[in-house]
């Protein structure tokens, strides 16, 4: 074979594209960059092209492009654009989950988390927002199987999740999404919103209105220190509901109060605000549990 001017060997086409002459023979091994030539002594020679192809391929490279993709595009089975597209995505969602590791490194250093508490948060890391996601219609589901009626409109707002965590998630987003995952995992808590579901539908006694909208007064009786069974409790009491009630009536209410009343619950819609970037609300559960013991007291 006659030697050609215009082909190259690979100690030349490292000094042209500033690649080593390791990479060029091994990227030309894998028939990416194949000679154009050998010489007579059997040493491969290539041409301009192969100059052109080996910058394209170390610029792809340099940009974190596997093999197998700059493959196709050497090939022309993608454009350089539709790869470009798929890697730019793998590398965001690859940015968002370190964004969230290193809230969740944050947390645990402020925290000073427990092992299990660790390995929760571990977790959480490397869930996808779909896998988050499926945490909570899981406990939908189990909580509300074969429950009709109602509570459908209230299972939806159980699953409301945000699409992803904020690009750099806040503490407390961190700890409400551990706090959460911790909590539907119980099987206390799934227990006890079943049956809150179950008896919204099985003709259970809801409690009237009109005490809930003077639930102002409760609250500051409860700020104040007021004993529920005292003198001035008792009087606060009277202004939230009908002092005609006999007894029973009280204990009845009471009791219905009891059923749809629960800390937790109202610290899961506690929490499904904080993810979804909602103002908090003032917790409505001690007053409520205030106002139930005030009524078993004169009861």
């Amino acid at each position: 074979m006659n030697e050609r001017s215009d082909l190259f060997g690979i100690g030349e086409l490292a000094r042209r594209t500033g690649l080593t002459v390791r990479t060029i023979r091994f990227w030309s091994d894998l028939g990416l960059v194949p000679p154009t030539a050998r010489s007579a002594a059997g040493y491969r020679r290539y041409d301009l092209a192969a100059v052109a192809r080996l910058e394209l391929l170390g610029s792809l490279r340099e940009l974190g492009i596997g093999l197998d993709d700059v493959r196709r595009i050497l090939d022309r089975q993608a454009s350089v654009q539709d790869v470009a597209r798929a890697h730019l995505r793998a590398l965001d969602a690859e940015f968002r989950t370190l964004r969230l590791r290193r809230a969740v490194l944050r947390s645990i250093t402020r925290r000073g988390s427990t092992t299990e508490e660790l390995r929760l948060m571990s977790d959480l890391a490397r869930l996808s927002a779909r896998e988050r996601q499926q945490i909570i219609d899981d406990f939908v589901a189990e909580v509300f199987a074969g429950v009709d009626g109602p509570p459908a409109g209230l299972a939806q707002a159980m699953r409301a999740l945000p699409a992803e965590l904020p690009d750099e998630p806040t503490d407390e987003e961190v700890d409400a999404w551990l706090e959460l995952a911790e909590l539907v995992a119980d099987p206390d808590f799934r227990r006890r919103v079943r049956e809150m579901a179950v008896a919204g539908t099985t003709g259970e006694p809801t409690p009237p209105p009109e005490p809930m909208t003077r639930l102002d007064l409760a609250r500051a009786a409860l700020t104040a220190g007021t004993e529920p069974a005292s003198a001035e409790g008792q009087a606060v009491l009277d202004e939230m509901v009908d002092r005609a009630l006999t007894p029973e009536q009280r204990r009845e209410l009471a009791d219905s109060l009891a059923t749809f009343t629960d800390r937790r619950v109202e610290r899961y819609w506690q929490l499904i605000g904080v993810l979804n970037g909602r103002e908090p609300f003032p917790p409505a559960v001690p007053p409520v549990e205030w106002l139930i013991a005030a009524l078993r007291a004169r009861g």
